[in-house]
C-alpha cells in the first residue's frame, strides 16, 4: 500500500546513479505515491532512465530550482527530497515516515552513512553526524539528500531560495524551522555515495566545507559561486 509521500529527485546526467536509488523506491516495503525526477537537461539516459521506472520527469536546474519544480506539482502531504546517489534500505519510507508521524515533526531528516569501506570516509561521516547534531539548537543544517517536510510547511516558507548558490538546504531548515518542529530522525541512517570525496579529495572537500560553514557563521547567506560548485558532474560512485 503507498503512502503519501511525493520523492522528489534533482538531477543532471545521473543515468550511472539513478536506477540504483529507483530500484530502492520500487522495493520499498511502502512505496511513496509518486516519484518526481527534476531534470537539468541532463544529456545522458537520465530522462529516459526515470521515465522506464514511472517517474514523473519536470524541468529542474540548481538543487533549489529542481526541488522547487518537483514541489509544485507534487500531490502528497510528505515531500521527499532526495539526491539521486542515495540508496534506501527496503523498510525506509515505512519506518522513517512512521517515526515522523509518531514525533509531530514538520520537517526532517536522517543522519548519513557512507556507501565505502574506508575507514577514512566512516569517521568523516561520524563527525558531520556529531556537528550536525551539535549545533542543531543554534545553527541547524539538514543534509539535502534527505530531506523530509509537510507539503504544507514547504508551502508556507516559499520553497527553497534559488538565488543560494550553497548551503540553500541549511537556509531553508532555517526558515522552516521557525513554522514547524524539527528533529534528526533514529530510525535510519541514510547511506551517501562518496563520488564527491573520490574525486575532489578528501582534504579538499573538508576544507570547503569549513569555509562554507565560516562564510555562513561570519557573513552570511552564499550567493556567488565562491566556492566553485559543480552539479551532476560525477562518474564515478
Amino acid at each position: 500500500m503507498a503512502i503519501s509521500v511525493s520523492i522528489i529527485i534533482p538531477t543532471f546526467n545521473e543515468a550511472k546513479d539513478l536506477p540504483r536509488l529507483l530500484k530502492s523506491i520500487k522495493n520499498q516495503t511502502q512505496p511513496p505515491q509518486e516519484v518526481i525526477v527534476a531534470d537539468a537537461f541532463s544529456v545522458d539516459e537520465t530522462v529516459k532512465i526515470a521515465r522506464k521506472f514511472g517517474a514523473t520527469v519536470v524541468a529542474g536546474g540548481l538543487p533549489a530550482k529542481a526541488r522547487n519544480s518537483g514541489a509544485k506539482i507534487a500531490g502528497s502531504s510528505i515531500l521527499l527530497f532526495l539526491d539521486a546517489d542515495v540508496i534506501l534500505p527496503p523498510k525506509f519510507l515505512e519506518q522513517t515516515v512512521m517515526e515522523m508521524q509518531k514525533r509531530s515533526l514538520d520537517i526532517t531528516s536522517c543522519f548519513i552513512t557512507p556507501r565505502s569501506k574506508l575507514r577514512r570516509d566512516k569517521f568523516l561521516h561520524h563527525f558531520a553526524n556529531y556537528y550536525m547534531r551539535m549545533t542543531q539548537k543554534f545553527h541547524p543544517h539538514i543534509p539535502g539528500s534527505c530531506i523530509f517536510v509537510k507539503s504544507t510547511l514547504h508551502k508556507t516558507i516559499g520553497g527553497f531560495d534559488e538565488s543560494l548558490f550553497m548551503a540553500e538546504d541549511h537556509d531553508y531548515l532555517k526558515r522552516a524551522k521557525k513554522m514547524g518542529k524539527f528533529g534528526y530522525l533514529k530510525s535510519y541512517k541514510i547511506p551517501v555515495s562518496v563520488r564527491r570525496l573520490s574525486e575532489e579529495g578528501r582534504i579538499n572537500i573538508a576544507l570547503k566545507y569549513i569555509a562554507v560553514e565560516l562564510h555562513l557563521l561570519f557573513i552570511g547567506e552564499i550567493r556567488k559561486n565562491i566556492f566553485e560548485y559543480k552539479f551532476g558532474r560525477h562518474f564515478k560512485s
